[in-house]
């Protein structure tokens, strides 16, 4: 929702102050669909040709997510938490084992079954479940188990940022296809230049030079921000991949379950992050 206050805050303050200024609206209003017809072209084109279909369906899937809420929330965040403190804490109690049907049919899982985000999310569901099943049969040492995590997790958020950045080499490309615009407005003018009178010549100049306008506008007010925006989106999605690669190898260090999801809950921002009393008071709640 942010984005659409932002863009409508863009719009209302450049061509506002146009207007203040004493600036003739619909000379831009006029020469709009043309240059944006384009400029617009021109750019989505390009980057057709600059990615591939499974990163152009992602990038129209990132812009539509930007209209929705962050998916995981504080309440979220907590549950994850409280999945890995179940798992760990049955663990240690019974041995690796007795979570080994939890880890292999999660859908059936009486523990799963109580976390439905997490079970809902099938690429977060994977990541918990194949690294337990390393730690059940894998006899890893910790930093084996943090070197293979990482890796995993580099390779999710490099997927994962290829949306915002392919957005944004479309933006930067948006005020040399302003340009181009401009520049076939101005071809156009220099054909009728000694036929028009002065008034044509400059209205039609004018026309051309709103090309030029757009194309910083729309990639510097519009697009840009749109991929930067992507962009953060991608990092906070990742949060709940880092939070329980730091609980697993925080385990298998050694670290009793509540000290592996101290470890996991400091890893959260600010707004998102519980205190320690109120994860402490849910923890509980799960025995």
């Amino acid at each position: 929702m942010l984005v659409i206050v932002g863009m409508v805050l863009v719009t209302a303050f450049v061509f506002g102050g146009f207007i203040i200024a004493g600036g003739h609206i619909m000379v831009i209003v006029e020469a709009a669909a043309i240059e944006l017809f384009i400029i617009g072209g021109g750019a989505l084109g390009a980057f057709i040709v600059g990615n591939s279909m499974k990163t152009v369906k992602a990038s129209i899937a990132g812009i539509i997510a930007l209209l929705k809420p962050p998916p995981f929330q504080r309440a979220d965040y907590i549950e994850l938490l409280k999945l890995l403190y179940e798992l760990l804490m049955k663990a240690r109690k019974d041995g690796l084992m007795a979570i080994e049907e939890h880890v292999e049919n999660p859908s059936s899982s009486a523990i799963f079954q109580k976390y439905p985000k997490v079970l809902n999310d099938h690429h977060l569901l994977d990541f918990i479940t194949d690294a337990l099943r390393l730690i059940i049969g894998g006899n890893l040492a910790p930093h084996e188990l943090e070197a293979l995590l990482d890796t995993e997790l580099e390779t999710h958020h490099h997927e994962a940022l290829e949306p915002s950045h392919a957005i944004q080499t479309a933006a930067d490309g948006m005020p040399a296809f302003g340009i181009v615009a401009a520049v076939l407005g101005i071809v156009k003018v220099m054909s009728i230049v000694g036929d028009a009178p002065p008034a044509v010549i400059g209205a039609k100049v004018a026309s051309a030079l709103v090309g030029t306008f757009l194309g910083i506008l729309m990639g510097y007010g519009y697009i840009g921000p749109m991929a930067a925006a992507m962009g953060a989106r991608a990092h906070q999605d990742s949060k709940p991949f880092e939070m329980v690669k730091m609980t697993l190898v925080a385990t298998l260090r050694g670290y009793p379950p509540p000290v592996a999801i101290e470890f996991a809950r400091k890893l959260l921002f600010a707004d998102m992050r519980p205190s320690f009393a109120d994860l402490e008071t849910e923890l509980k709640a799960t025995k």
